[in-house]
């Protein structure tokens, strides 16, 4: 029996506010809302969701030894920096970032910036859980907070660098 038996002919479809959502810290001040990933697809080689970015946050400049990632813009504008090359993100920008590509997200625009992010092997999901608080949909935000004092080993045991 291949490693594929344990998903086979099993679905998952995600609505709106159906999966888990944690608030993020400084510098993002937004939220991430892991949608489908290893707990509830049995597939352990990729996982999906949006983040969002709030006004004036970024997500600091980081990559991913073992990960491969994809990002598509759905909402708002900024900017991402790609081993230091700046490139503008709007609504359908679309970006792939292979092992150990250096990159950072920037909100430049006068909304909450809205990305979806696949990334594989999965694991993005457990990082914003570790790093965040939890959210459910309709609350207030909350004052933007500090990310935890470890945060570089948190990322490091994930297979992030942090740069």
């Amino acid at each position: 029996m291949s490693g594929n038996e344990e998903f086979r002919g099993h679905a998952v479809v995600m609505q709106p506010g159906d999966g888990t959502s944690f608030w993020q810290p400084m510098p993002a001040n937004g939220h991430a809302e892991p949608m489908l990933y290893p707990g509830n697809t049995k597939f352990s080689d990729m996982s999906m969701g949006y983040q969002t970015i709030a006004v004036c946050g970024h997500v600091r400049e980081h990559s991913h030894a073992d990960q491969v990632e994809l990002q598509i813009c759905f909402k708002g504008e900024g900017h991402v920096f790609v081993d230091g090359e700046r490139h503008d993100i709007v609504p359908g920008t679309s970006i792939f970032l292979g092992h150990d590509v250096k990159h950072a997200i920037y909100n430049d625009g006068d909304e909450d910036l809205v990305m979806l992010w696949v990334i594989t092997p999965a694991g993005l999901e457990e990082f914003f859980q570790t790093i965040g608080r939890e959210r459910r949909p309709g609350d207030p935000s909350p004052e933007p907070f500090e990310r935890p004092t470890d945060v570089v080993a948190i990322e490091r045991s994930m297979g992030m660098n942090d740069t």
